[in-house]
């Protein structure tokens, strides 16, 4: 990746067929990336990934914020559904990266809604 790419993904919400287009804002190689929504489910996305030095290994953060669009109707659906997907979507990522590279689960740092 880098500053300027664009990512498309198709996914499922819900049994609904999603499009999702993200674009990258910001590329630092081994220390941070932003991907922000240009086409999607949320009226804002923004995504800050870090990757940090730490006790001879590296601790990834994520800092999402993002709004839902439908106004009270969005809040309702966060609410509801949103907010325990969103945070069942990074709790399985914070378990399955260190399996996949052999090391302790770190821990995260959530921005909200």
């Amino acid at each position: 990746i880098r500053a300027g790419s664009r990512i498309d993904y198709r996914l499922s919400l819900w049994g609904v067929p999603v499009r999702w287009r993200t674009l990258i804002t910001e590329f630092e190689p081994d220390v941070r990336f932003v991907d922000v929504q240009e086409k999607g489910p949320y009226a804002h996305w923004h995504h800050l990934h870090e990757f940090v030095a730490e006790d001879g290994g590296t601790r990834m953060r994520d800092r999402v914020t993002y709004r839902l669009p439908f106004g009270p109707l969005g809040t309702l659906a966060h609410a509801l559904l949103v907010e325990s997907q969103l945070r069942t979507i990074f709790d399985y990522r914070a378990r399955v990266i260190p399996e996949l590279l052999g090391a302790p689960s770190p821990e995260r740092e959530r921005g909200g809604a």
